[in-house]
């Protein structure tokens, strides 16, 4: 009976320090940032400083945020489950330094950035769509395949930098007012 209320003891106590460790680390992370729309959940990590602060002067910086390009707007559940996806992905290429200096999107990132795109320049696109055969040479790969808004619009929203050795001195952020 002792050994059984000496184990529960253990292992009381051990969830408590594991509860205690969680929480501090979630802190430092600063975790519940991520659940917000504030760009600046996207600098808690120094790799996104160059991608923060080309977008702080691009034209999309007055009306959108980082989140309404790169996830889904379509519904909580989608956004989330993005956020959710792309945050282990980052937590995992960022805690073992996996990560390329000039950071790529992912495929999963392209699609929803596109669909945004899309959404967003609705009135644009429309046309655009409607004239294609008009301006595009269809035996082009890239336009069969799907041509992306970047493809054209290199600089929108974050310039022409691509990487962390391209802005070697962008170590800290200042705020355009």
């Amino acid at each position: 009976m002792k050994e059984n209320s000496k184990f529960k003891k253990i292992a009381i106590f051990t969830f408590i320090i594991a509860l205690i460790f969680f929480v501090y680390m979630a802190y430092i992370a600063k975790a519940w940032s991520y659940l917000s729309k504030d760009p600046k959940a996207c600098i808690n990590c120094h790799v996104m400083n160059t991608q923060y602060a080309t977008w702080q002067h691009s034209s999309h910086a007055r009306d959108v945020t980082c989140v309404e390009c790169h996830l889904p707007t379509d519904g909580f559940i989608n956004k989330y489950m993005a956020k959710a996806k792309d945050g282990w992905n980052h937590t995992m290429a960022f805690t073992f330094n996996t990560y390329d200096p000039v950071i790529q999107i992912s495929e999963d990132g392209a699609k929803r950035v596109q669909a945004n795109c899309i959404s967003c320049h609705k009135s644009i696109t429309s046309t655009l769509a409607t004239n294609a055969d008009k301006y595009h040479n269809f035996s082009d790969d890239y336009v069969e395949n799907g041509r992306k808004c970047w493809s054209c619009h290199k600089e929108v929203p974050h310039g022409k930098v691509r990487g962390l050795t391209t802005a070697p001195h962008n170590l800290g952020i200042k705020e355009v007012k």
